[in-house]
Order: structure tokens, then sequence, then C-alpha cells
């Protein structure tokens, strides 16, 4: 379980990041995170990519339909103009932020920001993904979430990508993806021969009886 830290005296900024495959509740922990400082009163201000519009234009909404209120942002340096007041600055997707996020993030900790980011670690080819290696570096605090693999139930670490599509960045969800652990991400297309062949199987026993 994640624990705040908590600062007395001056005012301390810092970075948390929350990574890991598709389904694995990262939004779901930023939002924890979010409405939790927002409950203490805190001045929280929330970003997420423009391009990202899957479930709502301008709401941060995880998979399991919870939300919050953010502003769409083209590039990193949109968030830089936030308030003095602010406290906590939430960031979704971060995967799909151009590669001055750390920066941004490192300048706005230095205001005294709690910065609280999400974002997938690896792309569907199983490499680091945009600016979030650089970010994993620079955080004082990361929590890595797992998936449960739609194949074998253990714990998942990589997005499969069920589409022919090599494109680096395509928005989808479960018609698109799954989440898989490493072995069964390795296997390939082969689950799915094994998926089909099972139907057959299934389908002559019926036949048979």
């Amino acid at each position: 379980m994640f624990l705040e830290p908590h600062f007395k005296g001056q005012r301390s900024g810092w970075i948390e990041v929350v990574c890991g495959s598709m389904f694995s509740g990262k939004t779901e922990e930023l939002i924890r995170r979010l409405k939790r400082a927002q409950i203490a009163n805190q001045v929280v201000e929330i970003y997420k990519p423009k391009i990202d519009t899957r479930y709502d234009e301008v709401k941060v909404v995880s998979h399991d339909s919870n939300f919050i209120h953010s502003t769409p942002v083209s590039k990193s340096r949109d968030i830089l103009p936030v308030g003095e007041d602010v406290n906590v600055i939430g960031i979704d997707e971060a995967q799909f932020f151009d590669n001055e996020l750390p920066e941004v993030c490192q300048e706005l900790a230095l205001r005294g920001v709690r910065i609280i980011i999400s974002g997938l670690d690896m792309d569907y080819q199983g490499k680091p993904f945009g600016p979030m290696p650089t970010l994993l570096s620079v955080a004082e605090y990361i929590t890595k979430l797992h998936a449960i693999c739609a194949h074998c139930g253990n714990l998942a670490t990589h997005s499969y990508r069920l589409i022919p599509d090599e494109s680096s960045v395509m928005l989808g969800e479960k018609e698109s993806y799954e989440a898989r652990c490493r072995t069964c991400y390795a296997m390939g297309n082969i689950l799915d021969f094994r998926k089909k062949e099972s139907k057959v199987v299934g389908h002559q026993q019926k036949l048979d009886l």
C-alpha cells in the first residue's frame, strides 16, 4: 500500500510514478491518490494528453468507470503555467506525452508541487514507452502494478496487441489489447491458434455425442 509522505516545515515537491501494463489499475490508483488530496483540501490540477479520447474528451476515466475531471493538453509545456497555489498535479497516460515531460515535472517539483504520474512502462513490443523510462529514473516514488494474464492467470507485465497494427501509438481497449505474463507474451499468436483448436475439439466432441 502506498503511503503519502509527510514533510513538516519547508514545502517540498516530489515525483511519483504509477506504472504497469494495460488493465493493471494505473489510472484507478492515480484517481485514488488525487481524490485523497482533494479530501485533504489540497489544490489539485489534473492533465491528460489531448489525443486520448477513448472514454471522454475531458475526464480521466479508469477501466472501472471511476473518473476525475482533467485538462487535455497537446504538449508537456502546457502544464507549466499552473497556478502558484496548486499543491498536487496529476498526469495520466504519460507515455503519450513528448520527451520534455520529465523536465517539466522536475521543474514543477522544484517549485514544491507533488507530481503524480500514471502510464505504461512498455509499449506493445515490450520496449520502454515514450518519456516513461526517464520519469522512472527521476521519480522519488515508483509503484509498479500488475494485471492478470488473460491466458494463464499469472501476474501480467506486458500489453499484447491483438490486431495487426505496427504504429507505436494506437489507442484501444479489450478489443485491441490484452494483458499477458512474460511467457504468454513471448508465445505470441500461438495462443490464438490454441483457442481456435480448443473450439474445434469442443465442437467435435458435441458431434460425437
